[in-house]
C-alpha cells in the first residue's frame, strides 16, 4: 500500500506537475484515511461508502472543519481514481460520496493602513533576513502570487528592465506578471546584499537558482514563507493572522477598488475561470459600504 501511494505521489509530480505543497497535502490527507481504514480492519478492495462516511464523521468529531474534510474527500477520490485507472481496483467507492457543505467565507483583505504598518515595521528591522522578508512582502502584494509560485521563481525568471516575472502556476501553466517599483527596489536590495551574504556565509559553491532561500542557502518552502509572515504579523502587533493568500487577495481587491477590470485581474492571478475572480467584486462592495458607513455623517442607524 505504501508503494502504491508513493507511485501515486510521483505521478502527481511528474505527470500532473502538482506543486510540492499540494502533493504534501494530498499525502497527509490520504494517509489519514488509510490509517483509519487499517484501524477498522479494511483493505483497499473492501472500502465502501459506509466506511468513508464513518471516516468523515470521525474527523468531524475530532474538530476537523467541513472545508478540511472536503479537501480530504477530494484527495482520496483522486487517489482511488488512480487505483482504478491502473487496475488496482475495479471501482471507486468515493464517486457517490457528496462533499460536506462548506460555508464559503469572503477572502481576508488588508486595508491600506494595515498593509503600510506591516511593510513599515519590516523595513525598520536590522537583522540578517530583513531584506529577504521585505522582498517577499512587496512581491506577494505587488503581483498577487500564490505561495507555491513565489517559492518556484528562479533568478532567470526575473526581467528587471521590464519589471516582469515568468510565473509557473497550477497545471504547469506559465504567465507573465508585472511587479512594482517598490518590489523592484526590495528585490535588488535582497539579491545584491542579503542573498549574496547568505551564500557566502554558508560557503556554498553551487548555489540554487531559486530566488528565495533560507538562512542555510536552501530553497525557501511554502511553510517557511508562512512562518516568516506569521512572525512579522506577531512582531508588528497587527494580529491579522497574516498568510501569503491574504496578500494575494489584497492585491486583487485593491486593483478592483482602483478600477481594474475583472479580465485583467483574472490574467494576473492565473485563474482558469472568471467565476473564481468574481469573488472580489463582493469583497470590494462590502469594503465600499464599510467605508461609507465610517465617513458619512448620517449613515448610522438612528441618525
Amino acid at each position: 500500500m505504501i508503494e502504491v501511494l508513493k507511485d501515486y505521489l510521483e505521478y502527481l509530480e511528474i505527470q500532473k506537475h502538482y506543486s510540492f505543497h499540494t502533493i504534501d497535502n494530498y499525502k497527509r490527507d490520504i494517509e489519514k484515511f488509510l490509517l483509519f481504514m487499517n484501524d477498522q480492519g479494511f483493505s483497499l478492495g473492501e472500502v465502501n461508502q459506509t466506511l468513508i462516511r464513518n471516516f468523515l464523521m470521525c474527523e468531524k468529531r475530532k474538530g476537523v472543519s467541513s472545508r478540511s474534510n472536503e479537501r480530504r474527500l477530494i484527495a482520496c477520490r483522486k487517489f482511488f481514481d488512480y487505483l482504478v485507472k491502473y487496475q488496482y481496483l475495479n471501482a471507486n467507492p468515493f464517486t457517490l460520496i457528496k462533499a460536506p457543505k462548506v460555508s464559503k467565507l469572503p477572502p481576508q483583505v488588508l486595508y491600506e493602513q494595515e498593509l503600510i504598518k506591516i511593510l513599515d515595521y519590516n523595513k525598520s528591522r536590522d537583522d540578517f533576513l530583513a531584506k529577504r522578508d521585505q522582498a517577499i512582502l512587496e512581491l506577494l502584494y505587488a503581483s498577487g502570487l500564490r505561495v507555491s509560485e513565489l517559492i518556484s521563481i528562479t533568478l532567470q525568471d526575473i526581467s528587471p528592465r521590464q519589471r516582469i516575472i515568468k510565473i509557473t502556476g497550477k497545471g504547469n501553466k506559465q504567465r507573465m506578471v508585472p511587479y512594482s517599483f517598490r518590489a523592484q527596489n526590495a528585490l535588488n536590495d535582497y539579491i545584491n546584499d542579503c542573498r549574496s551574504k547568505i551564500i557566502e556565509k554558508n560557503m556554498i559553491e553551487q548555489p540554487t537558482n531559486r530566488l528565495f532561500i533560507n538562512a542555510k542557502g536552501e530553497p525557501l518552502t511554502s511553510r517557511g514563507v508562512e512562518y516568516v509572515l506569521s512572525k512579522i504579523d506577531e512582531k508588528a502587533g497587527t494580529n491579522l493572522k497574516l498568510h501569503p493568500h491574504t496578500l494575494r487577495h489584497t492585491f486583487a481587491t485593491h486593483l478592483l477598488d482602483n478600477g481594474a477590470d475583472l479580465r485583467t485581474i483574472q490574467e494576473l492571478l492565473g485563474h482558469k475561470s472568471l467565476n473564481t475572480t468574481q469573488v472580489y467584486t463582493h469583497v470590494s462592495t462590502k469594503r465600499m459600504v464599510e467605508e461609507y458607513n465610517k465617513v458619512f455623517p448620517r449613515a448610522k442607524k438612528g441618525d
